[in-house]
């Protein structure tokens, strides 16, 4: 009978968040499809091209709203059972409150890990190939950036033509052996730049020991100078916010690769944060499955769901905006990075203990 009874919790809170979920991408796909459609009123692709587009974006969205996803459900099953008399049956049969909560909130932990190490990598994927295909139809598309194994790439729009700039590697606030090419709007190369580096932490780049040769009826002559300036529409800042979505980086690929992103020009207190903002997720999730049981197992008897959905509601937007202010107070100094990030969670742990040794009296 217990097996039955075990088998029952899962597949209905199972479905529950399953039905929580699709309800909610729904909803995203909606309101991101008006965006995409937006984007694309102007240019000549097919109607089904936003809709793919859309479809393969949200799942990523879904990811971040994952704690709240199952919070929601979690309420709403635990409601469910609770009205319809199947708790007072669990509890006949030897389940107590502490029990069915420890079998949901290791469930959703374990829901946790599986997104990290299955669904994650997937939507990463989705959304490069979103991003890089928006890209081909973006509308400033002249002004392109990448980073491949040869370097970093820059290609500028100017007046009287465009600017290819290539660098070995950036460092700190510095390009490192910095190439600078200039062609003119019947792509003519007029001149050529090289230096061994550029300072970039603003728009006025400031190159050292330069050489510069310009053409002059078909023949380049050489200029040298220590110190050279150029005005791009980059800077170090731009560049590197660029790389820096959080979105296009699966869990995977931070643990296994993360000297690689290093070293491929993503700032390290970015990489943090995206780590450890991952390895919170199946706590955050254990733990708001703990915090709806807190909610709604304190008694048997029936009540509004409309109530309960309400009070959900505002408690997602109270931890929402407490992560996201402890994670801005973490990005400004004010506190440790990894503080900031698991600050949250510690403190949901310690109302939640106090709870659930509230709930297992009951």
């Amino acid at each position: 009978m217990n097996k039955i009874l075990l088998n029952y919790l899962l597949k209905n809170f199972l479905k529950t968040f399953l039905i929580v979920m699709f309800v909610i991408y729904c909803f995203g796909v909606i309101l991101n499809l008006f965006e995409e459609i937006e984007f694309f009123k102007n240019i000549e692709v097919s109607v089904l091209k936003p809709l793919m587009l859309t479809s393969i974006f949200v799942p990523s969205i879904i990811i971040k709203l994952l704690p709240f996803i199952v919070f929601i459900s979690s309420m709403l099953f635990m409601v469910k059972i609770r009205n319809n008399k199947d708790l007072l049956t669990f509890k006949v049969y030897g389940f107590s409150n502490i029990k069915i909560f420890f079998i949901l909130a290791l469930t959703s932990f374990v829901l946790g890990w599986f997104i990290l190490l299955v669904a994650n990598p997937i939507t990463s994927s989705m959304v490069k190939y979103y991003e890089k295909t928006k890209s081909q139809y973006a509308r400033d598309i002249d002004h392109l950036v990448t980073f491949n194994n040869n370097g970093l790439w820059i290609k500028e729009y100017l007046n009287d033509g465009y600017r290819i700039i290539s660098a070995e590697k950036p460092e700190k606030l510095d390009l490192i052996n910095v190439t600078i090419f200039h062609f003119n709007k019947n792509y003519n190369l007029n001149e050529k730049i090289f230096a061994k580096n550029a300072k970039i932490e603003t728009n006025d780049w400031e190159l050292n020991d330069v050489k510069i040769f310009n053409t002059r009826e078909g023949v380049f002559e050489k200029n040298e100078f220590t110190k050279y300036n150029i005005k791009s529409i980059y800077n170090h800042e731009k560049i590197t916010s660029l790389f820096n979505n959080s979105d296009t980086m699966s869990f995977i690929d931070v643990i296994f690769d993360y000297d690689s992103l290093l070293k491929s020009g993503y700032n390290n207190r970015f990489l943090k944060q995206s780590l450890h903002s991952m390895l919170s997720l199946p706590f955050f999730l254990f733990l708001m499955t703990a915090l709806a049981a807190i909610l709604t197992m304190h008694t048997l008897k029936r009540s509004d769901n409309l109530r309960f959905i309400l009070i959900g509601l505002i408690c997602s937007i109270l931890i929402y905006y407490f992560k996201d202010l402890s994670i801005a107070l973490g990005q400004t100094d004010r506190i440790p990075l990894t503080l900031a990030i698991w600050a949250p969670v510690l403190a949901l742990s310690f109302f939640t203990f106090i709870g659930v040794l509230q709930i297992n009296e009951k």
